[in-house]
């Protein structure tokens, strides 16, 4: 009736204008800033941090790799990528080509919170390029440039949008109400299990495990992982997608798991090894950042602190255990930081989330209860392991034969990839 009234009148388009969102320039200022601060880590937080961990001979590949997935991923992702994300759903588990290039999406367009279409796609699109670019870290050193850029345009297209489109893109993990706040699984299990499958294809280093392989500079790697600390408060605090009170929760969760991590590592390698170490400390706020990234707005400080502590712990034994009991080649221990770390993040989001912040609102609100949220976390964590495992090898193998085999020679390998393929070198001492 009301709305035949106001027809009558002349005034129809007032019935619905409260439906539509306003331009808020509070929340457009923070996701813009929140934006900025996810993209410095990666060709800076992330490339110094692995950069300093490898041998002087090949940092500067090391870094290029990473500046470089940056790049393209982004590229790939206005292209299509964000279309077979976000998408209208096709079975659940990627989105459709509506957008491809950006089409049907104007400038002027909003989010529900107010603040422009266009920043949610350049947003999102960080987080695509800092996955594959993580996934790096396990293959560097031996790995073909060439090859590498093949793959980042692939796993971005194929691994990564489906598996953000389950999760977070209206796809069947996020209606069975999994719970990933800023990337646990669609981010660091994604990208660090990808690294280990890539490992185990392209193989060994030449001389791995007996050869001392010593990083070319541990500062340079601790100021890779402050800038990770520094831009991970946009990554967590920005995906509450508006400057509010979660946002500022997600906030200090993000710091005080973090540091609560770093301590931890620190306690376990005077434990295990007598001496406290820098890439121990880099390494632990890491993996403390990881683990609290798919809670970060669902929980409070008390389960901050446990999920920061378990996400140094199930890391550590991660790089110093795994590691040596199955005897692969992480070069960089993406695996056992962003996987492993990620994993227990992942499944102590269900064990630690909030009612109030985490169901509400959310699919799972009708029929939420502790134990539910639990399994359905475990079973977006299998889905992840299955669906990555399988795609991730399907992709590096499709980019192997294009690229006449992903790994370099044996003489570029000696030589070190600084030179053997660019020509540079990241020290000239």
């Amino acid at each position: 009736m009301l709305f035949r009234i106001l027809s009558i009148l002349g005034l129809a388009s007032l019935a619905f204008a409260g439906d539509a969102p306003k331009l808020d320039t509070g929340n457009t200022a923070w996701m813009m800033v929140a934006t900025a601060f996810v993209m410095l880590m990666t060709p800076a937080g992330l490339a110094l941090f692995y950069a300093g961990m490898t041998r002087a001979k090949n940092t500067l590949n090391t870094y290029m790799m990473v500046f470089s997935a940056y790049a393209l991923a982004t590229v790939v992702w206005v292209f299509w990528a964000y279309s077979l994300t976000f998408g209208d759903d096709i079975a659940g588990v990627i989105g459709n080509l509506k957008h491809a290039f950006l089409s049907g999406i104007s400038y002027s367009d909003l989010e529900s919170s107010g603040y422009p279409s266009y920043v949610f796609v350049a947003f999102q699109g960080t987080f695509a390029a800092i996955t594959v670019a993580i996934a790096s870290g396990s293959i560097i050193e031996r790995t073909k440039f060439s090859t590498w850029l093949l793959f980042v345009i692939l796993w971005v297209t194929f691994v990564y949008a489906p598996v953000a489109h389950m999760v977070w893109g209206g796809g069947f993990l996020y209606n069975a109400g999994a719970l990933d706040f800023a990337g646990g699984t669609v981010v660091h299990m994604n990208g660090g299990l990808a690294g280990l499958v890539a490992a185990l294809m392209i193989g060994k280093r030449k001389g791995y495990p007996k050869t001392q392989m010593m990083p070319s500079s541990v500062v340079l790697t601790a100021l890779g992982a402050a800038l990770l600390w520094f831009g991970w408060f946009g990554f967590n605090a920005g995906s509450e997608f508006a400057a509010d009170e979660v946002a500022g929760s997600a906030f200090l969760m993000t710091n005080f798991a973090a540091a609560a991590a770093t301590v931890t590592w620190i306690i376990l390698d005077y434990l295990k090894f007598g001496k406290p170490t820098l890439l121990g400390a880099a390494s632990g706020a890491v993996a403390g950042l990881v683990a609290i990234t798919p809670a970060a707005g669902f929980v409070d400080i008390v389960g901050a602190l446990i999920i920061g502590i378990g996400g140094s712990v199930t890391a550590f034994f991660g790089v110093t255990v795994l590691k040596k009991v199955f005897k692969y080649d992480d070069s960089l221990d993406a695996f056992g930081v962003h996987f492993i770390a990620g994993l227990w993040g992942a499944i102590a989001t269900g064990i630690f989330a909030l009612k109030d912040l985490a169901w509400d609102g959310s699919p799972l609100k009708d029929h939420g209860d502790r134990l539910g949220q639990i399994w359905v976390q475990v079973e977006s964590v299998i889905v992840t392991i299955v669906f990555v495992a399988i795609m991730t090898a399907i992709v590096l193998k499709i980019a192997s034969i294009l690229t006449g085999g992903a790994r370099v020679d044996e003489e570029a390998e000696v030589e070190g990839l600084d030179s053997s393929e660019h020509g540079e070198k990241g020290f000239n001492l």
